[in-house]
């Protein structure tokens, strides 16, 4: 092969990884933007490190306590993520379409365009997750509902890394803070969820 094949090569692979890195910075200002007026990260971590306090508690009438306490964080969150995923909706659908790709591939919009999927709508089915698992209409255990509860935050969690970088990047991180893969995230969270959140992304 000719050195003018390799020079224009790495040019169009130069080009591909500016897009690339483009694209996934918008994205990043962009959830960082709307995310920045709530406080769901802090609530999210306050809620997990009540969840395993509650069920380190050898004592009923101190579980309990916990348990009651941590009621209020969960409905202050659920407020918040309603509320963000509202303020999300008014965004344009051009900013906030994503492949189903498992890897942040430039132009795959025109490759393949039956890839993509809009994150306000993954948002919306999170935000109805949550709410359903907060309200615990299936009478769900307090140790059950903190469970479902977590699984449906972590799936949020693992849709912002996602928009902002890739699917890969946003499993390997579940993987290495939560000890929990994509899979076993899927079949934690409510059956509802799921089939709303397969159907989307088209896995």
């Amino acid at each position: 092969m000719t050195l003018e094949f390799w020079v224009l090569l790495s040019i169009l692979a130069l080009a591909a990884w500016m897009h690339k890195s483009k694209l996934q910075q918008q994205h990043k200002l962009l959830l960082g933007r709307k995310l920045q007026p709530f406080q769901i990260e802090k609530m999210m971590e306050t809620l997990t490190e009540g969840y395993l306090r509650a069920l380190g508690e050898n004592d009923l009438a101190r579980q309990d306590s916990i348990w009651s306490m941590l009621a209020s964080t969960e409905e202050n969150l659920n407020v918040q993520f309603q509320h963000f995923v509202l303020d999300f909706a008014q965004l344009d659908a051009a900013s906030t379409q994503l492949s189903n790709w498992p890897l942040c591939v430039p132009y795959v919009d025109k490759i393949a365009p039956q890839s993509m999927f809009d994150m306000r709508k993954a948002f919306s089915i999170h935000a109805h997750g949550l709410t359903r698992a907060i309200d615990n209409a299936a009478q769900r255990s307090p140790k059950d509902k903190a469970f479902i509860i977590t699984a449906e935050l972590l799936l949020m969690q693992h849709s912002c890394h996602w928009f902002c970088k890739s699917k890969t990047v946003a499993s390997a991180r579940m993987l290495a803070r939560h000890q929990t893969t994509y899979p076993q995230l899927l079949a934690a969270i409510s059956p509802e969820t799921r089939q709303a959140y397969l159907k989307l992304v088209g896995d």
